[in-house]
């Protein structure tokens, strides 16, 4: 299980949602009282993780929404092949494979093999977030 459930308007700037099946940091909420009888709602606007995207959610405060259970790790880089980065599980040395294209912009330029890297699994995907 790499998600939970969390009521919208538990969710703060910052933290992590899933829209569309892609993970996305919060990085604003805007909470409006409606009429009498109605709902209080909740917009959030997102950007994807792994695409860079915006995406918004528009749903009432207590709505159950998605949130993707983020596993850090410590990995090791092995090799450097085209766009492609092979890297060894620190904790259990499990190989994966990350695309160039999932890693942060400032720790691509000290990426090389032998460096450890900080990596995040988040929904059965690897993002390299930064160097150590």
């Amino acid at each position: 299980m790499s998600t939970k459930y969390v009521e919208a308007g538990e969710l703060k700037e910052g933290s992590y949602v899933v829209i569309d099946g892609e993970p996305c940091r919060v990085v604003e909420i805007e909470k409006s009282k409606t009429g009498k009888h109605g709902s209080a709602k909740a917009r959030i606007v997102a950007v994807g993780v792994f695409d860079g995207s915006k995406r918004t959610l528009s749903l009432p405060v207590d709505a159950q929404v998605e949130v993707p259970i983020i596993e850090k790790f410590t990995a090791q880089v092995l090799s450097i092949s085209g766009d492609v980065i092979q890297l060894m599980d620190m904790r259990d040395y499990k190989t994966v494979e990350v695309p160039m294209k999932y890693v942060e912009e400032e720790a691509k330029g000290r990426l090389a093999p032998g460096a450890e890297v900080e990596v995040w699994q988040i929904l059965d995907r690897f993002k390299i977030v930064r160097v150590k």
